[in-house]
């Protein structure tokens, strides 16, 4: 190979490497929307920069602040590694070795495929740096102890990647990788238990106690206290603009969701999840009704 040559083929690989790259910001970009993580991690009611963090979850236990997850290199994330940011979402470890609260959802982020953590954390990191330090969580003794989360993550914490179900045709498979990991509906859907962890008997089947206080209803398919009179068509709808069969609309942390998240995802991702969630076992649970009692 002659020099003008060899001058050509490196041109090439950075060119190459540079598609590859923006590529996967891109991909990034579309997931973080599927995650929910822009609506977590931005202070909209004080007007702060996105992804900055200071957003509050009132919860049972207190008041949880997201942290800062631009690229800053002091007050966001931008020393962190690829392992790191693994570590994070998969295992709620922090870069420290000490333990996430898993208001943080890593309890279903665990199940995010690799490839898309790293497509993630390629948006983060092509983000512009924001220097907002973290705020503290106003949580009383013994929930602030981090080191307590330990015995939490042995009584109730199962890490590991999701695995497509054998038999299930690719697009109930996408569905419940989206409702289980990435869109992690469980995680407000799901009553729980007095430690905080959701309880797997009334999966999807709503709460009294879920962001904020609100209640959260059931969208198993039961045909008296679930969704089991919608079809897939009605289900889209309300992912994608909020919209309920009877025309009213979503309000709350819901309309939240639809706004930064989900009503960003594409029609096959939607149907998907559609498919999937017409398929989860019925559960009888009127959330309204226990609410008044």
């Amino acid at each position: 190979m002659n020099r003008f040559g060899a001058v050509m083929a490196v041109l090439l690989g950075f060119a190459t490497a540079g598609a590859a790259a923006a590529d996967q910001v891109a991909r990034g970009s579309y997931l973080i929307r599927a995650a929910g993580c822009i609506g977590c991690h931005t202070d909209v009611k004080s007007g702060g920069a996105p992804l900055a963090g200071g957003r509050g979850l009132k919860t049972p236990f207190g008041i949880f602040y997201s942290p800062n997850i631009t690229p800053h290199s002091e007050t966001g994330i931008g020393e962190w590694s690829e392992q790191d940011f693994l570590d994070a979402l998969r295992h709620g470890r922090r870069p420290d070795g000490s333990n996430y609260f898993p208001v943080f959802p890593y309890p279903s982020y665990t199940a995010m495929r690799a490839e898309d953590a790293r497509a993630i954390k390629a948006y983060l990191f092509a983000q512009t740096p924001v220097a907002r330090p973290n705020k503290a969580h106003d949580v009383a003794a013994p929930f602030s102890w981090r080191w307590t989360i330990s015995l939490w993550k042995w009584l109730f914490f199962a890490p590991g990647p999701w695995q497509d179900q054998a038999g299930r045709d690719g697009q109930w498979n996408r569905g419940a990788y989206l409702v289980h990991a990435l869109a992690h509906c469980g995680e407000c859907h799901t009553a729980r238990n007095f430690m905080g962890a959701m309880q797997p008997a009334g999966f999807l089947a709503g709460t009294v106690d879920g962001p904020d206080g609100e209640l959260v209803p059931n969208i198993t398919p039961d045909l008296e206290t679930g969704i089991g009179d919608w079809n897939e068509a009605d289900i889209v709808q309300l992912l994608r603009d909020g919209t309920k069969p009877d025309y009213d609309d979503v309000q709350g942390s819901m309309a939240e969701a639809i706004r930064d998240g989900l009503g960003h995802l594409n029609g096959q991702d939607l149907n998907a999840i559609a498919n999937y969630l017409r398929t989860v076992p019925a559960i009888v649970h009127r959330v309204e009704s226990r609410a008044k009692k």
